[in-house]
């Protein structure tokens, strides 16, 4: 989790506040809410842990929202530090258990707990890449990820 934060940390700098309403297509999030989730996805490991569902009808997850950068850090900071501490709780009795996604009767995924925290960090990867494709549309430097970005190296 703390080397993928190292990279989540430094996408999550690049964000230009005056952009946060930006977005590249109608159906695209917005710059702040794709930043933002990017920085909450680490918490899903505990509710992975700690619930056995999500049920998007019943409310029980409520994007945050944050107004600046200093706050879009603090948020990654917190979701970061409840992600480790719920992992440490992940026991072998845990993990194999069932985590449920759904809207109401729709279920969109059902899987183990083990398979939720794994996804949540493919998640975090996922859309700290589409971050990296909506500041590039802006111009704005990428940073590396496992290496040095064509921004870092002049490739």
């Amino acid at each position: 989790m703390e080397q993928e934060a190292k990279t989540t940390r430094k996408m999550l700098e690049r964000v230009p506040e005056d952009k946060y309403d930006w977005k590249p297509h109608a159906k695209s999030m917005t710059m702040q809410r794709l930043a933002t989730h990017v920085a909450e996805l680490p918490s899903w490991v505990t509710m992975a842990v700690n619930t056995d569902e999500l049920d998007f009808n019943r409310g029980s997850y409520v994007p945050k929202v944050v107004k600046n950068n200093s706050e879009l850090i603090e948020l990654l900071e917190k979701s970061l530090a409840e992600g480790k501490a719920s992992l440490q709780k992940a026991t072998d009795e845990i993990l194999p258990r069932t985590w449920i996604m759904r809207g109401g009767d729709t279920i969109y995924s059902k899987s183990t707990k083990g398979e939720v925290i794994r996804m949540a960090f493919c998640q975090i990867v996922h859309h700290r890449a589409q971050l990296g494709v909506f500041l590039r549309l802006l111009d704005v430097p990428i940073p590396g990820s496992y290496g040095p970005s064509a921004d870092e190296n002049n490739f």
